[in-house]
């Protein structure tokens, strides 16, 4: 028997969907229920491994963890990976199908429709209920036709919608009543009820607020959410969050420079570091120079490395980094960060964007060859003889004379990254090297950063236990349950 389902959508891009959805999970999990998060559509570059070797947006990886039980390709049937202004790579059921133009997936829609539904069945089958969030704005009326990321979805496959929206952006109410004015009758009549989400202040002094939207729109109000300032202690899906300023923290003993470029991906392999309190984080747009001070500059991964490295340039950070090599600093480079590192990336498929290729920043003696064959897998071994778990997901393949000194040994003998001569210069192909807190402990050891002060396994699930005690305190969780299909 297929479970029941809700879809929460929201009234703009970052209004809490994800963080609404993990917080249900979690608590519906607890109280019993099997419980699987789904997303038709998502485009993000922070992507997780699955564990049926895939990949999925990040979001739906968290949820799955929220609602304990292991991620799949099916929790987020269609993803897109932003490669430029008007293209991106597109994952189908966790595995690459190539890239298309956003005009292009507009006329793709129809037949990944399928795809959504079959995943969204196998879900239902395994479930007690499905919690699925959509994407963006449920008021896009531009995108309405063939959409399969919000009333598209929810009126094919007859899910109820509840709909978000936030308040500390300010105009909730507008959002909120301008949606139920500019989409479809038909999809108007499949919201059942409202969240705002984001609150801050007295509750009571919004009550008029909830009444008036509730008046407007004849929807029911589910509850009204107070602002949750643990949320910066799980991975954001949407690169939104790298605009949002980082708590300060004055006693930090070490700072780390990370520039942030346009394809920036999997940039949750900060969150540990940015986790630490011994440890500031400092995110540098195009435009400022890298910090002097910093122990370590972090090249993170890339959706677009050769276009990021062209960036990166034009901002003058090859000229900083050279400066803090030359301070005695330490550079490492993850995945596409690695890449740049080297003395060449070619892509004669063009893979990437046009075929062609770039001089990287000569800092490692190798080079890269990028494909279109992806690798996506966990991965264990030793780092510095300390062990490590993570994931790789990368295309292309790396070599030259620096690979003789590899960053790391794998579980089955292969060897992962360049050191340089010095020691100073590192790149790997790890994702969630951080989240394992004896290689963290290690990297602050070695930047004078001082003992490792969270278990971040722990940190993440006591959050998720937080949240969904915040959602049962300000959310109408029975009134949901009921309003499922």
């Amino acid at each position: 028997m297929a479970g029941r389902a809700l879809m929460f959508q929201g009234t703009g891009s970052d209004v809490g969907k994800s963080l609404i959805v993990a917080g249900l999970a979690r608590l519906l999990a607890d109280r019993g229920f099997q419980v699987r998060p789904f997303k038709p559509q998502n485009m993000s570059n922070n992507a997780a491994v699955t564990a049926d070797g895939g990949e999925i947006g990040r979001a739906q990886a968290l949820q799955a963890r929220a609602a304990r039980t292991p991620p799949t390709v099916h929790m987020n049937p269609v993803l897109l990976k932003p490669q430029s202004e008007i293209g991106a790579q597109i994952v189908v059921q966790g595995r690459v199908r190539g890239a298309v133009k956003a005009a292009a997936y507009q006329q793709m829609k129809p037949k990944l429709m399928s795809f959504v539904l079959e995943s969204f069945g196998r879900l239902r089958c395994e479930a007690d209920v499905v919690l699925v969030e959509g994407a963006g704005s449920a008021a896009e009326v531009n995108l309405r036709a063939n959409d399969i990321a919000n009333m598209g979805f929810a009126r094919t496959a007859e899910v109820p919608v509840v709909l978000i929206g936030d308040i500390d952006r300010g105009g909730v109410i507008a959002s909120l009543v301008g949606t139920k004015a500019v989409i479809e009758p038909q999809d108007a009549a499949l919201v059942r009820g409202f969240l705002v989400n984001k609150f801050r202040g007295d509750a009571a002094l919004f009550a008029s607020g909830m009444a008036a939207i509730a008046d407007a729109t004849g929807w029911q109000p589910l509850g009204l959410v107070p602002f949750f300032p643990d949320a910066r202690f799980l991975p954001a899906e949407d690169a939104l969050a790298l605009d949002r300023a980082s708590p300060a923290k004055p006693r930090a003993r070490r700072r780390i420079a990370v520039p942030i470029l346009p394809h920036i991906a999997n940039f949750d392999d900060l969150d540990p570091l940015e986790a630490e309190p011994d440890v500031e984080i400092v995110k540098v747009r195009p435009g400022t120079a890298l910090p002097g001070d910093a122990a370590l500059i972090i090249l993170p991964g890339s959706k677009a490395t050769i276009a990021d490295l062209t960036v990166l340039r034009k901002a003058g950070f090859d000229i900083d980094i050279v400066a803090h090599l030359r301070r005695g600093g330490t550079v490492l480079g993850l995945c596409g960060g690695y890449q740049m590192l080297g003395r060449a990336i070619r892509d004669p498929a063009g893979t990437e964007g046009p075929p062609g290729e770039a001089e990287g920043l000569g800092l490692l003696d190798v080079e890269t060859v990028l494909s279109d064959e992806k690798r996506l897998e966990p991965a264990r071994g030793e780092a510095g003889s300390i062990p490590f778990s993570g994931y790789q997901m990368h295309m292309g393949v790396t070599a030259g004379p620096d690979c003789a000194r590899p960053f790391a040994r794998l579980g089955y003998g292969a060897a992962d990254g360049a050191v340089s001569a010095d020691g100073r210069v590192i790149g790997t192909y790890i994702h969630g090297l951080f989240g394992d807190d004896s290689q963290r402990a290690a990297w602050l050891a070695r930047l004078g950063a001082g003992p490792s002060a969270i278990a971040h396994d722990a940190l993440v699930e006591s959050t998720l236990d937080r949240l969904a005690a915040h959602i049962a305190a300000h959310v109408e969780v029975e009134r949901i349950l009921n309003l499922s299909r």
